[in-house]
């Protein structure tokens, strides 16, 4: 013991003394909004970044997303939104135009294969999700010290769900984006006092504008978020005067102005089908009905937040008893209304996906600085200091499930040996930090946590997942044309029909039947089916049936995520003679 206990002490002084200088960084970086704005920036990039440039793109959304904007691309057409054969009335105009934007810069400096470099699609939602850490920077600004935003934002950086959206190519992190510019706008005139809550063209333009490209991004969600909040605060409150200096008629207009445009040209363009899809079908069926298999209960989201808002949930959790204690005070007050209805209001709802409440967490974490900076958090802590361990907890369980999915869907041993240093590294920081915090406090804790989160985001997204090839099926089919040489007009595919399969391949693929793949190949020259193994002797009985000449060229063993079960797809070539 008597050699046991001095190791252990100097472990435990180890911990203490990295915790410690990571709380000496924020008030370095604080001291300027520069140097602030400088590390929020470094962090996200180390968060997000990985697995960037190497993910496939996933199904089906972001596939989904992605090749509709190549489509745009493709006719020129960028009022009406097609995926594929069919259109695409559910969301509006304005992440497809973003996407446009970035793959029509890339195709001026890679050329043509821009169009199917996911990457570049996934540039605009990289992006948001960045000027969403400022954003809350900037929101925090206006309830705690330079330092207490600046932990704010880091506490938005590390988290699992926005990681997870800035690498994918679709609405939500530039809708978070869009929604924390109007609560920017909204926080400050609400704190005003009465006596000075005159116009303010400046916050006007920034709440106006913000709400308009939420709506082009994303539709009714914007408002509904910011509405529930405006309207609780004027419950709470007995008075609308906060919104004065939005200058609400002035506004009004101007969202408007920007929104109508588009609007009403999808109106004219599809004859009002967009609206009787995207609202009669698309977000009444997710109010009433579990759309897409996505039902989930009431409470869904409270189990859910312990996983995507990891590791900054621990600390909200801490934050709870000192957010009810202070539920009067103003600043606290304004945080509770932008939580509280919307998530109660998604809780009801029937559809449940984890990103539905993600502009939510911007209000968690600038109640954890708050609490913090009010020095409540140590207090609540000594009731709740057991939920740290949360940190390494989540850390080894994710470790254990990549490296059982790596070797499981056929991982490199390589891979696999340089994964495996940073997860152990990775694990043992977050174990660190939770035994830290008892005396480092809150923030040095949390900047130890957050730099084990971005090793496991490193080892997760850089190098396992895009290593795990079984899940792949859609990028090795595609190389698999790309080396016949066959145009993707040629190419049929049943039943494994995944948008993914189109954006690699190309706009043209078939998705049909087993008999209508035959009569494909049957017209000759360079012809391709995948078919699944079910349905391999379907496809053979409808070729001999047409004397097909054909063979088979590989067969690909996969697992679909969607599906979640194993498939082996059989690549067809004809070799009947060119027309």
């Amino acid at each position: 013991m008597a050699i046991s206990e001095p190791a252990s002490d100097q472990r435990r002084a180890f911990d203490l003394d990295l915790a410690r200088r990571l709380a000496r960084l924020l008030d370095a970086a604080s001291a300027r909004h520069a140097r602030a704005s400088l590390l929020l920036v470094v962090v996200s990039l180390l968060a997000f970044l990985p697995g960037f440039f190497q993910l496939s793109p996933i199904d089906r959304d972001e596939a989904r997303f992605s090749q509709a904007t190549k489509q745009m691309l493709e006719s020129g057409n960028y009022v009406d939104i097609r995926f594929h054969v069919q259109a695409r009335h559910k969301k509006p105009v304005g992440i497809y135009w973003l996407q446009a934007a970035a793959v029509t810069a890339g195709e001026a400096v890679i050329g043509p294969s821009a169009r199917t470099s996911i990457w570049l699609y996934r540039v605009p939602s990289l992006l948001g999700a960045i000027g969403s850490v400022l954003l809350t920077y900037w929101i925090a600004l206006a309830f705690v010290t330079r330092r207490g935003a600046l932990f704010a934002g880091l506490l938005m950086a590390g988290c699992v769900l926005l990681g997870v959206e800035a690498r994918l190519a679709k609405t939500d992190a530039v809708l978070l984006f869009t929604i924390l510019a109007s609560f920017g706008a909204l926080a400050r005139a609400y704190m005003r006092p009465a006596a000075e809550r005159a116009g303010d063209i400046r916050l006007a333009a920034i709440f106006w504008t913000g709400l308009a490209a939420g709506i082009l991004v994303k539709g009714p969600m914007a408002p509904l978020f910011v509405g529930l909040a405006v309207a609780a605060l004027a419950l709470v409150e007995r008075s609308g005067s906060f919104l004065k200096p939005l200058k609400p008629l002035l506004g009004l207009l101007w969202c408007l102005l920007l929104v109508l445009p588009w609007f009403v040209a999808i109106y004219y363009v599809t004859n009002g089908a967009f609206y009787q899809h995207a609202v009669g079908v698309d977000m009444l069926g997710k109010v009433t009905e579990g759309q897409e298999g996505h039902w989930g209960p009431p409470g869904t989201y409270f189990l859910a937040v312990w996983g995507t808002f990891w590791p900054s949930v621990v600390l909200a959790a801490m934050a709870a008893p000192f957010a009810y204690r202070a539920r009067r005070d103003g600043k606290v007050r304004f945080l509770l209304c932008w939580l509280v209805p919307s998530w109660l209001a998604f809780e009801i709802a029937a559809t449940k996906l984890p990103h539905y409440v993600l502009p939510l967490y911007p209000a968690l974490a600038i109640l954890v600085a708050l609490a913090v900076e009010r020095g409540m958090l140590a207090k609540a802590g000594s009731r709740l200091a057991g939920l740290v361990w949360l940190w390494p907890v989540m850390a080894i369980v994710l470790a254990l499930g990549l490296g059982v999915a790596f070797v499981y869907l056929g991982g490199g041993f390589v891979t696999g040996l340089m994964a495996a240093p940073l997860l152990l590294a990775a694990i043992a920081l977050l174990w660190m930090a939770a035994r830290a915090f008892p005396r480092a406090g809150a923030e040095g804790a949390f900047l130890t946590a957050i730099c084990g989160a971005l090793l496991l985001y490193l080892a997760a997204y850089q190098l396992l997942l895009p290593q795990m090839r079984a899940l792949w099926i859609s990028e090795r089919l595609a190389a698999v044309v790309a080396a016949e040489g066959c145009p993707p007009g040629n190419v049929a595919s049943f039943p494994y029909q995944e948008p993914s399969l189109v954006f690699l391949v190309g706009t043209d693929i078939n998705y049909v039947l087993p008999h209508e793949a035959v009569t494909l190949l049957k017209k000759g020259g360079c012809a391709l089916a995948f078919i699944d193994e079910r349905f391999t002797p379907a496809f053979q009985k409808h070729a001999e049936a047409q004397a097909l000449k054909y063979h088979a060229v590989a067969t690909l063993e996969g697992f679909t995520y969607n599906g979640g079960r194993p498939v082996a797809i059989t690549v067809f070539r004809s070799d009947e003679a060119a027309p």
